[in-house]
C-alpha cells in the first residue's frame, strides 16, 4: 500500500472521529447505531478499513450530519487515485508496464481509448511501437527493453480477436499526421489503421481537424470497462477507480463520440494521411 494512500486513509478516520466526537457518539454507540461490530468502527477510525461511499453515507446520517456526506465522499475519491510514478514503473524498463497492460486488458470485456496525437498501443504495429519505447527511453533514461516490450504489446493485441469483447477507440485527425517515426513506419501504420476498421471486435472513430466540439479533451485515457480509467501524465500515470471519476470520463468519452467519424469516412481520413507522406 503506498505512503500517499495510507495517509489519506489515516486523515479521513481521523475526520470521522471527529464527526462521532462533535456529536456525543461514543465507538460503541455509533456502532450500535449503525448494526455494525465495534472493531469497524475502531479500524475505520484508525485508518486500518478502507470505507466504502455507503459506510461514509451511513456514518455522516448517524451523526446528524448528512450535509458533510460529500466532503467524505471526495476524500474517498483522492484516495483512489492511485500516481504511478514513470520512474518506477520503468526503473527496469518498458516489458514489465506492458505485462501489466496485458493483464488488465485480458480482464476487460469493453474497453475504449481516446488517443490525441499518437496511435493506441493495441493497434500499433511493431515498428510503430518500437520507436515509441525507444523514444520515451531516451527522454526518461531508463533502460532500453524495446524487442520485449514490443513482443508483449503485440501479445496483448491478440484481445482484438477475442469473440465478446469490444474495443473503442478514438484518435484525433492529428495522430494521423504526427511523425514520431520515419514516413516509412507511418505508412505501414496507417494501412495497420485501415485493416482494424474491418474488425467486428474494434469501432474506430476519428475526431477530424474541423469537427465541432462540445468540449476540447484536455489529454487522452483509457477507460477498462466501468472499474478503471487510466491517465498518462508527463510524469506517472493516474489510476482512477472510484464511481465519480469513471462517470466523468465515460461522459468526456461521449461527448468525445458525437466529434467522431467512422466507417467510411474515417477510411477517407486515413487515406489522405497516407497521401500526403512523402517516402522517398
Amino acid at each position: 500500500m503506498s505512503t500517499d494512500f495510507q495517509s489519506a486513509r489515516v486523515a479521513l478516520g481521523a475526520r470521522l472521529r471527529e464527526l462521532r466526537t462533535e456529536a456525543g457518539l461514543d465507538g460503541k454507540g455509533l456502532a450500535t447505531q449503525l448494526g455494525w461490530q465495534r472493531s469497524k468502527v475502531s479500524r475505520l477510525e484508525t485508518g486500518k478499513q478502507t470505507a466504502t461511499r455507503a459506510d461514509l453515507e451511513a456514518w455522516a446520517e448517524a451523526v446528524g450530519r448528512p450535509d458533510v456526506t460529500a466532503e467524505l465522499a471526495g476524500r474517498l475519491a483522492g484516495m483512489t487515485a492511485h500516481v504511478r510514478s514513470w520512474g518506477r514503473q520503468l526503473f527496469s524498463g518498458h516489458r514489465a508496464r506492458q505485462e501489466v497492460g496485458a493483464v488488465e486488458t485480458e480482464q476487460t470485456r469493453r474497453l475504449r481509448a481516446l488517443e490525441m496525437v499518437r496511435i493506441p498501443g493495441l493497434l500499433q504495429t511493431a515498428d510503430y511501437a518500437r520507436t515509441l519505447f525507444s523514444a520515451s527511453a531516451e527522454f526518461r533514461q531508463t533502460p532500453r527493453d524495446m524487442d520485449e516490450a514490443v513482443r508483449v504489446r503485440m501479445r496483448r493485441q491478440q484481445a482484438l480477436y477475442e469473440p465478446g469483447k469490444r474495443h473503442e477507440f478514438l484518435i484525433w485527425e492529428a495522430a494521423l499526421h504526427a511523425l514520431p517515426c520515419p514516413p516509412e513506419v507511418m505508412a505501414a501504420q496507417l494501412d495497420r489503421l485501415v485493416s482494424a476498421i474491418g474488425l467486428d471486435t474494434v469501432q474506430l472513430g476519428i475526431v477530424p481537424f474541423t469537427a465541432r466540439l462540445r468540449r476540447t479533451p484536455s489529454h487522452g485515457f483509457w477507460i477498462y470497462d466501468q472499474r478503471l480509467v487510466i491517465v498518462e501524465t508527463m510524469g506517472s500515470e493516474l489510476w482512477l477507480t472510484d464511481d465519480a471519476s469513471v462517470a466523468l470520463y465515460e461522459k468526456a468519452w461521449e461527448w468525445t463520440v458525437e466529434a467522431a467519424v467512422t466507417g467510411a469516412h474515417a477510411h477517407r481520413l486515413v487515406a489522405r494521411a497516407r497521401a500526403a507522406l512523402s517516402l522517398v
